[in-house]
């Protein structure tokens, strides 16, 4: 198998790596020829990854080369990787969909679901600048209960002109950019959810590549909550010299050598998150829906006395197993829909958008600040 480094790369490769294996649909901005992204149905209509600069320009999101190029699925989960996907939760808990009855929250019991882990999504419809898909699916719960669902994904490029509107900034400068929305849907084929038996929400997962100088940037506010509600114990302490917290921002490491998770519940998160890469000079953003009357899902591998109390934004930095193993090296911006009884052909909607800026420094900055709430020549003595 050959040897291919997983933090350099140029778009160009990726795409001719990934149209050895599938069939790949590349979208491109409607104003900007060199505004890219690659989209696979057969990996259940991901975002693979993107470029702000044309086939020589970077790529900014992770893949798993050598998985995808064994051809070999693999049990639990295939992470083929890709920038965005679309998951289902909530993954642990007396309603999870990824352990079946009567079995432990243990890891050789835990199984992605297969129509999003290793079944093709058919696509519904195909523009130069937006691809739409559709997936139907029968599931259990962890305490029995049957849903029968249909998804409905539709990724549309952004021009110029949408990405300063949706982010409230005046000018990219002489900034590259690129961005794309999901638009993602639930729809209940069913009978009603109801809460005492459990429902089902939208998770939406990003893997992009990591770095040394690679920092996490999560804005929270305290307008909703007197207290921050960060949850940062899902693996463990997280040591100061990778996890601080800044009057206005959660900041953790993205170099892909610790696993570390971290999320933020509705009242106290904002709706984004990015990265900060210094060495390449990328900054990625993402922006969410969040619904913070609603209920969210818990996801930890536990029975759950509040099931409905999770996060709405979850970040997390690859890192090595107990046994010497990893998966990666990657990091992950993560966001959910809430969740909500709905009856027979009603829907769970969930939307985000991706972007990606790298160019002038003072530029970055601007964005950064305006959207992040930090500038990025701070994020260097953040850590302790």
């Amino acid at each position: 198998m050959r040897e291919i480094n997983q933090n350099k790369g140029s778009f160009g490769d990726d795409l001719d790596f990934l149209g050895k294996h599938q069939s790949v649909i590349t979208l491109v901005a409607s104003d900007d020829a060199n505004a890219k992204a690659l989209v696979v149905a057969g990996y259940q209509g991901r975002v693979m990854t993107s470029t702000a600069a044309g086939n020589e320009g970077n790529s900014y999101g992770w893949i798993n080369y050598n998985l995808i190029e064994s051809g070999v699925y693999q049990p639990h989960m295939n992470a083929f990787g890709g920038e965005e996907r679309f998951w289902l939760s909530p993954e642990g808990g007396q309603f999870s969909v990824y352990f079946k009855k009567g079995y432990k929250f243990e890891f050789e019991n835990w199984q992605t679901p297969a129509c999003i882990d290793s079944l093709p999504f058919t696509v519904t419809e195909l523009s130069s600048s937006s691809i739409s898909f559709s997936m139907e699916a029968e599931l259990e719960n962890h305490i029995g209960t049957k849903f029968s669902i249909g998804v409905n994904r539709t990724v549309s490029m952004l021009d110029k002109q949408t990405i300063l509107s949706s982010l409230g900034i005046s000018s990219l400068g002489k900034c590259k950019s690129v961005a794309y929305q999901s638009e993602n849907e639930i729809v209940n084929r069913g009978i009603e959810w109801k809460p005492e038996t459990g429902m089902l929400g939208i998770w939406l997962l990003g893997m992009f590549r990591p770095g040394d100088k690679t920092t996490i940037v999560v804005p929270y506010t305290r307008e909703y909550a007197e207290q921050l509600l960060l949850t940062d114990n899902y693996f463990g302490e997280i040591l100061s010299d990778r996890l601080t917290v800044t009057d206005s921002a959660v900041l953790l490491k993205a170099d892909g050598k610790c696993r570390s998770k971290i999320g933020l519940a509705p009242l106290s998160a904002k709706n984004v998150a990015g990265s900060y890469d210094a060495e390449s000079g990328v900054l990625t953003i993402i922006q969410f829906d969040i619904n913070r009357n609603e209920r969210y899902l818990k996801s930890t591998w536990e029975m759950h006395a509040e099931p409905y109390t999770g996060d709405v934004l979850n970040a997390y930095n690859d890192g090595k197993l107990a046994d010497g193993s990893q998966m990666g090296p990657f990091y992950e911006l993560e966001s959910s829909s809430f969740t909500s009884a709905v009856k027979a052909g009603e829907k769970i909607v969930h939307c985000q958008k991706t972007y990606h800026f790298e160019g002038d420094n003072n530029v970055l900055n601007e964005i950064a600040y305006k959207v992040l709430n930090i500038r990025l020549d701070e994020l260097g003595t953040c850590f302790g």
